[in-house]
């Protein structure tokens, strides 16, 4: 175990993470150079091309140093708030870390919410500033004080701050050696047993459900049976082994180790991630006196409904939503029906980049074209009797009390110059207890603000506001107390579904009188008049009507007495109110599509 140094990098997206770990691969000849990619551990082709890690990647590397072999486990992990419960689980599975800085852009959001997971974990943090190769001159003032920032930011002296370079590889092997000397070697805790914990999974349509574990004691065979704890679940290791990165099959991993175990298991539903696997017989001992410490269920907090755009690409919906399933367990599927779209699935998601990461691979990996609602959330609403749990608007009872949305407490950091532009987008996105803190020449803002307005379009507009120079990261809070009602839009008598929302009481006309006018640009005029109100608490706040396509059915007359023309007019009316009474107005996939982009 002495010989083992277990480690991470975090960084911001586009911090240059991967492509540090590529130059790392090369060094220690883990992957020969002809076979070599960018950003080698990143296997969906999204990752690469968006340049964020989605999915974590172990990789086992032999490094020699001072002529003393040393194994180097590495996991990369994805920077995004969205997935950072995996990351600390990923945190817990080693004893050191890397935090990369972009000598352009500085330390961002998301560098701060991970350095902060680190911290809690426990682990040596080795700062390092990247993309130096973009400057000619070392001395640059813009690096120099990159440098500076992330000194400070670690509370260290700049002589410790690595410079380093993952497109050329400058300096990546000096920090290497920092690994070797200064991240403790793993230690067990309990040598009498065996135990490890999840922090990721894939499927393998031969060998099950794929856990990758960190071995903290005992060890692990082939056909040894194990047990799930939090899962109470029973299963025999089909296989265990190291990433290299792709898969290479050993006779055990032991205590400090960093691998896989083939556990057999068919249903992805019984691998949760922060889980322990413990080789204990549970006739023996309670195995939660096993439990590694940790572990919580990850829950969705964002959910929408995808149906496909042709009803006929149902099944294949189904089976593309399956398939994804098996390798994100924080994915959840529900079916679901729609009176305009049809048959198609709620999906619970961490969060808003999850949401889009998973529509694209529909589209990408599955060719699938597909409409999606609205973003929701858990809303809890109490009523005489009992409270209630709601995601759709259209599940709110008709009497209630009290209704309560789900915060999240935000960190924004952006140039000072900035900090004025930001404070507009305060009254719209319903933000609350501001704070602001100086560090070098950057504001950190912290502030609590509804999930429901951070998942719509918080981040463009920050972005916007800032001309992309902002950056957040975000954490779930509790549930607070919400003066929210819920729109419902009404079409020629009759609700439309799929086109309700809640909304805060304060911009319910604004918004109601967009909706409506938005409908009533969209839809084709009928033979009868419609109406399109959206209505709030029993009233219309807003109404626009479509007049009736009208046909002169008196151009053929030319003179004569008026009369004629009067009872042909009376004929068209009432010919026209009784199409009304029996015709349906309705609103085509199309437009519905249309309605639901923001």
């Amino acid at each position: 175990m002495s010989a083992i140094r277990n480690f991470v990098i975090i960084a911001h997206i586009d911090h240059g993470k991967s492509t540090l770990a590529d130059r790392f691969l090369e060094i220690t000849g883990t992957v020969a150079k002809r076979q070599m990619r960018a950003q080698y551990l990143d296997q969906l082709e999204l990752e690469r091309e968006r340049g964020i890690t989605i999915k974590m990647a172990p990789v086992r590397m032999s490094y020699l140093l001072n002529r003393k072999p040393y194994i180097l486990n590495l996991i990369d992990t994805p920077g995004h708030s969205d997935f950072s419960y995996e990351v600390s689980r990923a945190l817990t599975a080693v004893e050191g870390a890397i935090l990369l800085v972009d000598a352009t852009q500085g330390v961002q959001a998301q560098t701060l919410a991970n350095f902060n997971l680190a911290l809690a974990a426990g682990l040596k943090i080795i700062g390092a500033v990247n993309k130096i190769d973009v400057f000619e001159d070392r001395n640059d003032p813009i690096l120099k004080k990159t440098v500076i920032e992330t000194a400070e930011f670690l509370n260290v002296s700049t002589d410790e701050i690595f410079l380093v370079s993952g497109k050329t590889g400058e300096g990546a092997e000096k920090i290497l050696e920092a690994i070797v000397e200064q991240v403790p070697p793993p230690k067990q805790f309990l040598p009498n047993h065996s135990r490890a914990l999840i922090f990721d999974s894939f499927y393998d349509n031969h060998k099950g459900v794929i856990a990758s574990v960190r071995v903290f004691d005992g060890e692990f065979k082939n056909e040894d049976e194990i047990h799930l704890i939090a899962a109470e679940t029973k299963s025999r290791i089909k296989e265990v082994g190291f990433f290299k990165p792709e898969l290479k099959p050993m006779e055990k991993l032991e205590a400090g180790d960093i691998g896989y175990l083939a556990t057999g298991i068919k249903d992805p539903k019984k691998i949760k991630i922060g889980d322990t696997v413990s080789g204990l017989s549970a006739d023996e001992r309670d195995p939660k006196f096993l439990m590694l410490p940790g572990y919580k269920e990850p829950k969705p907090v964002v959910f929408v409904s995808f149906y496909p755009e042709n009803n006929d690409d149902y099944d294949l919906l189904a089976r593309g939503l399956q398939k994804l399933r098996l390798n994100d367990s924080a994915l959840t599927i529900e079916p679901d029906q729609n009176e305009v779209l049809g048959r198609g699935f709620k999906l619970g998601f961490l969060g808003r980049l999850h949401y889009e990461i998973i529509g694209e691979r529909l589209k990408r990996e599955f060719g699938l074209k597909t409409v999606n609602t609205f973003p929701s959330a858990l809303y809890k609403v109490k009523t005489a009797k009992d409270w209630l749990e709601i995601i759709r608007p259209e599940e709110m009872p008709g009497e209630f009390t009290e209704i309560w949305e789900p915060m999240v407490k935000i960190e924004i950091i952006l140039p000072n110059r900035y900090l004025n532009d930001v404070f507009p987008l305060q009254s719209r996105f319903r933000l609350s207890q501001i704070t602001t803190e100086s560090f070098a020449a950057r504001v950190r803002l912290k502030a609590v603000m509804p999930l429901a307005e951070l998942v719509s379009d918080f981040d463009d507009q920050l972005k916007s506001a800032t001309q992309g120079y902002a950056s957040f990261s975000y954490e779930i809070s509790d549930y607070n107390r919400a003066d929210i009602a819920r729109v419902d839009v009404i079409l020629a008598g009759k609700m439309v579904p799929g086109l309700s929302r809640f909304l805060p009481k304060d911009t319910l006309e604004r918004e109601g009188r967009r909706m409506v006018l938005r409908l009533k640009n969209l839809l084709p005029r009928q033979q009868f008049a419609q109406a399109i109100q959206a209505v709030a608490g029993g009233r219309v706040i807003a109404r626009e009507d479509i007049a009736a396509m009208r046909k002169d059915v008196t151009g053929y007359l030319y003179g004569g007495d008026r009369s004629r023309k009067m009872k042909l007019w009376q004929k068209q009316k009432r010919g026209k109110k009784k199409l009304k009474e029996r015709a349906e107005a309705k609103i085509s996939p199309e437009i519905f599509k249309e309605l639901l982009k923001h």
